[in-house]
């Protein structure tokens, strides 16, 4: 019997439409500040890898010496530099940078809807699949850790939950989906929420 492709549902996900995504979905009354700064482009490599222990999403865990987002789960990925060709480009760059990843060792398979920040990003997710294991090389001073999440844990919706916390004097609702000892919250599992949800469909 042949084996499914368990990159196959992802590929029926993409055919579904989807609207763009922010850190402020569950935070509709929220203003943002007059002097807030222009959205910066960037990208991320939403990579999956079907192993035999079936297909595994890498993630990171960011540096606690960070600017933005310290220690919190996250994509590998960054903003686009000038000499991106776009968000492709850009998450292929900052995977390799970040964890090792040959950009030859990477199947892109589409653009998921771009999803806005709270330290006011344009993000870019890119979805992916990952064709052999590779030796990882976490880029030093930026990443603390790369880990693998087993696909069907965040495909499905009913793992997500919301939770909040106070936030420039407001409180902040977000989605969070942890998995074992890391807590996945804020634009990592908004993207992977609205995924599962197109999965599920």
């Amino acid at each position: 019997m042949r084996t499914p492709d368990p990159i196959a549902p992802l590929l029926r996900a993409l055919s579904r439409p989807a609207a763009q995504s922010s850190d402020f979905d569950l935070n509709r009354d929220f203003v943002p500040p007059a002097d807030t700064p222009l959205l910066r482009p960037a990208a991320v490599l939403v990579g999956v890898h079907p192993s035999d222990r079936g297909a595994e999403l890498v993630l990171t865990k960011r540096s606690s010496r960070l600017r933005h987002h310290p220690g919190q789960i996250a994509f590998p990925g960054g903003k686009l530099d000038q000499g991106d060709a776009g968000p492709v480009d850009a998450a292929l760059r900052e995977a390799r940078e970040e964890i090792g990843l040959d950009p030859a060792n990477v199947e892109v398979l589409g653009e998921l809807p771009f999803h806005d920040t709270v330290t006011n990003f344009r993000v870019t997710p890119i979805l992916a699949r990952i064709h052999s294991d590779f030796p990882v090389v976490p880029e030093a001073g930026e990443v603390a850790e790369v880990f693998r999440v087993p696909l069907a844990h965040v495909a499905d919706p009913a793992r997500f939950r919301v939770e909040s916390r106070l936030w420039r004097g407001q409180r902040r609702f977000y989605y969070v989906v942890p998995y074992g000892p890391y807590y996945i919250w804020g634009a990592t599992a908004r993207i992977l929420y609205g995924l599962a949800r197109r999965m599920a469909e």
